[in-house]
């Protein structure tokens, strides 16, 4: 999982909508103090939902792999 990590890492601004999306109690203020970071996002997610975190990592996972470019 750490190269879908780094990735979203680097992608997070851009998949604020999908994220909004997936989860609607998210906030800006939410994804603001995440940082971009993963581990906060994950647990900012876990709070507002009580999902654990195996699964939000998972939905994740889905959420990227159906927004990556191909090549």
């Amino acid at each position: 999982m750490g190269s879908t990590r780094t990735k979203w890492e680097g992608r997070m601004e851009e998949m604020r909508g999908r994220l909004k999306e997936s989860w609607g109690t998210l906030t800006d203020d939410d994804f603001d103090k995440a940082e971009g970071k993963w581990d906060r996002l994950v647990g900012a997610i876990k709070e507002k939902t009580g999902e654990t975190a195996e699964n939000i990592e998972r939905k994740l996972d889905e959420l990227f792999d159906k927004d990556e470019p191909r090549s």
